[in-house]
């Protein structure tokens, strides 16, 4: 049986919170974002302070996001917001906003997205965007495994646990899961993980085997608790593989004996977690997730687990 689209605002807000796999917690946090908006849509100023929480939003219908006047009555909240509100809070409501959008129009609920191009002002901390020269960060494209990056460089601040409980906590694959996990547990170079094979795991130690001129990775709980499932049945071949099996060429290092798949690109790595970040209505990067542990190492507070040894 075919789902019908909402009709109402609210009720398409509840069926996209509901998809999202957000622990009750966040769902409110989001709820209330994306409630203010809908005063938005209703051309009248949100309530603010603690009048915010308690507030029932004007009931409208979804079909307001399609209005010609949608996208300027975004931007009027924008600037108003912006008066009453940090930058940081204020883009989490529009990254927030931009997802609730994508799921709905990939549903076919709506046609456009009045949130395009709307910008809260520049955050605390941050560099102009010809300064970072930061690629789409679900693209893969100008993602390198850069070492040296800062914690406060764009896309390298860590996520707070409190973003991590979120992200985690969410239903996810469990080859993302697996990912996530090594790469916040580990503070290991992407690529570096990527590129790990199952016969280096040494999975009684939480460590890889050892390897002449490779530094040995050493994960945590929550990966050791993942990686058995990950590789059952393989006895080598990529950890971490693509969905469908390798196209003709693809060599023999990077194709699994045992599933004929081949092994997951960096690009695909970062596609995969922009989009959860987004269905989260975030805009994190996979360098997030390790970053920490590299701001650990450096100032002298390196976390007992999950650490690179040499």
């Amino acid at each position: 049986m075919t789902e019908l689209p909402p009709v109402e605002y609210g009720l398409a807000v509840e069926r996209y919170l509901a998809a999202s796999g957000l622990a009750e917690g966040s769902r409110r946090i989001y709820r209330i974002a994306l409630d203010t908006w809908a005063w938005a849509l209703a051309d009248r100023p949100a309530p603010t302070g603690p009048e915010r929480r308690r507030a029932r939003p004007p009931v409208l219908p979804l079909a307001l996001l399609d209005h010609p006047d949608a996208a300027a009555r975004l931007r009027t909240a924008v600037a108003r917001r912006g008066t009453d509100t940090d930058p940081r809070t204020l883009s989490r409501e529009l990254s927030t906003l931009r997802a609730a959008v994508a799921w709905w129009r990939g549903r076919g609920w709506i046609d456009g997205d009045p949130s395009a191009g709307l910008r809260p002002g520049p955050l605390p901390g941050t560099l102009p965007g010809a300064l970072r020269g930061a690629a789409d960060p679900g693209s893969g494209d100008a993602v390198g495994d850069t070492a040296g990056i800062a914690v406060g460089e764009a896309g390298s601040t860590p996520l707070t646990p409190e973003q991590l409980r979120t992200l985690f906590a969410g239903r996810a694959p469990l080859r993302e899961q697996t990912l996530w996990q090594l790469l916040h547990e580990s503070g290991a170079g992407i690529e570096a993980v990527l590129a790990l094979n199952t016969d280096q795991l040494d999975l009684p130690g939480r460590r890889t085997h050892p390897r002449p001129g490779r530094p040995r990775i050493h994960w945590g709980a929550g990966t050791a608790r993942l990686l058995p499932l990950l590789i059952a049945g393989r006895s080598g071949g990529p950890l971490f593989l693509t969905d469908r099996r390798a196209r003709a060429g693809t060599p023999a290092a990077d194709r699994c004996p045992h599933t004929g798949r081949a092994r997951l690109s960096y690009r695909r790595a970062a596609e995969l977690f922009g989009a959860r970040a987004r269905l989260l209505g975030e805009e994190w990067t996979l360098r997030q997730l390790r970053a920490e542990r590299r701001a650990g190492r450096r100032t002298g507070t390196t976390a007992r687990r999950g650490q690179v040894s040499g």
